[in-house]
């Protein structure tokens, strides 16, 4: 079997992190533990979601990343941007302001993402049969296909064996530039990226052998570069890089982007936290017939990426004014001889279960530790405080009959056995240390916490 994904873009600063707890509280995957006082992450659980680093208040968790430079090895310098890039600046900023300011950073080519959506829809429509049972789920968020995997892997084979649609954009440039005579080796295709699940994705494709994406770019990074070298006004035609643009491909990222072209039935949810109570419910045959599964880990979609600099709401409004101004996709079909050819290159293998949410590979030793769990679970007081470094009780029994944690390190229990003369005192001091550090009990007005910095 291939082993788990091991690159993850998000990592966390050990000098920063303090234990909050923030982090740990909000992870859809109970990825993160508290061990001597900072944060750490379980990379077999973790999805790239994000969600850490949108809830720490000091900036603790950080996006690693390459830098803009990347792309001077290249002749032709191509750069991809979501739609939702251009939904980060305001209404006084035209599409041609922004793309004069992509290319005078150095890129000689500019394609959005969304160019040839139409594309990638009608292979939606052709994928009768691909699902036995169950709706077909979309391939476009790279979290929740790694969630899928990991926390329910009975509905990875409902997952559509399609590449996202910066894979598709990628194959359509290279068509396009190799048509007018550049080689393949001279071209570098750099995804603007709204989010660690993608850079993910790049770097560590699912059900593919790897990604045909030269190199990824920071958004935010991206945005905050473009503000200080954006002319006041147009001063040249750049409409010929937009010119495959349509209005569904500008909306095709936000809430029923995809599930609005999928005429069947079909739902369409956005954050990963409704996303996870939707497949507990879809998982335990509580959900009436549906035949397409738009899911989407942020809040609005790809407007509440957390490589955005802007409001998501602000976002969703600017593209959806942006996209009256633009025609159907329909109307836009770029159509030539390559479409074959790349359609065909969408086509992944299929998506395998990657379960981490398991107790034991030997179905008896699983069935005695989930006994000692519920044992265990009778001791703990059900108050889900974290202060054991464990996001609630129940990860708490889990890690106990994993060998990962004792019963002693719930300070409710460890009181109990004080009282009870069972630990002593300098024990209990020690057990509380390991999870959350040296001196932590000490007086001190100046700690970070108690205020809620960032909040």
């Amino acid at each position: 079997m291939t082993t788990f994904p091991k690159y993850h873009a998000i990592k966390v600063d050990t000098e920063k992190c303090f234990g909050c707890t923030h982090c740990m509280k909000i992870c859809p995957t109970e990825a993160i533990r508290i061990v001597h006082g900072v944060a750490e992450i379980n990379n077999e659980r973790c999805v790239d979601c994000g969600n850490c680093l949108r809830a720490c208040p000091v900036g603790a968790f950080y996006v690693e990343h390459a830098e803009i430079s990347q792309i001077e090895g290249y002749k032709f310098r191509v750069v991809l941007i979501p739609s939702v890039f251009i939904g980060q600046f305001s209404e006084t900023i035209s599409d041609g302001m922004i793309y004069e300011g992509l290319l005078s950073l150095g890129f000689t080519h500019i394609f959005e993402v969304e160019q040839p959506i139409a594309w990638l829809m009608e292979s939606f429509r052709n994928a009768k049969g691909e699902v036995e049972n169950g709706p077909l789920i979309s391939s476009f968020c790279p979290a929740i296909v790694r969630l899928i995997q990991r926390k329910y892997p009975s509905l990875a084979g409902n997952i559509s064996r399609r590449k996202a649609p910066h894979d598709l954009a990628a194959h359509f440039a290279i068509s396009q530039l190799k048509s007018l005579g550049a080689r393949e080796d001279e071209i570098g295709v750099f995804y603007v990226t709204p989010c660690s699940a993608k850079m993910a994705a790049v770097n560590q494709p699912v059900a593919e052998k790897g990604s045909v994406v030269t190199g990824i770019i920071n958004m935010k990074d991206l945005y905050n570069r473009i503000m200080k070298c954006i002319p006041s006004r147009e001063k040249r035609d750049t409409s010929k890089f937009r010119r495959f643009l349509s209005r569904e491909g500008i909306l095709w990222s936000l809430p029923r982007g995809e599930s609005s072209w999928y005429k069947k039935k079909s739902m369409a949810i956005d954050g990963i936290h409704n996303v996870v109570k939707f497949l507990e419910r879809l998982e335990n045959d509580e959900v009436p017939e549906l035949d397409f599964l738009e899911l989407r880990s942020c809040n609005q979609g790809c407007a509440g990426g957390i490589l955005l600099t802007g409001n998501r709401f602000l976002t969703v409004e600017r593209l959806q004014k942006r996209a009256l101004h633009y025609s159907r996709a329909r109307q836009v079909d770029p159509g030539g001889v390559e479409k074959k050819k790349i359609k065909d290159k969408l086509i992944t293998d299929k998506v395998e279960p990657r379960p981490v949410f398991i107790l034991d590979s030997n179905r008896t030793q699983a069935l005695e530790k989930l006994k000692k769990i519920n044992r265990l679970l009778c001791y703990l007081p059900g108050i889900d405080c974290g202060g054991c470094g464990a996001p609630n009780c129940h990860a708490l029994a889990e890690d106990i009959v994993k060998g990962n944690a004792q019963l002693t390190d719930c300070v409710f229990f460890q009181n109990k056995q004080i009282q009870e003369q069972k630990l002593k005192p300098d024990k209990a001091l020690k057990n509380l240390e390991k999870t959350w550090g040296k001196n932590r009990f000490e007086a001190d007005c100046n700690r970070k916490g108690g205020r809620n910095e960032g909040f």
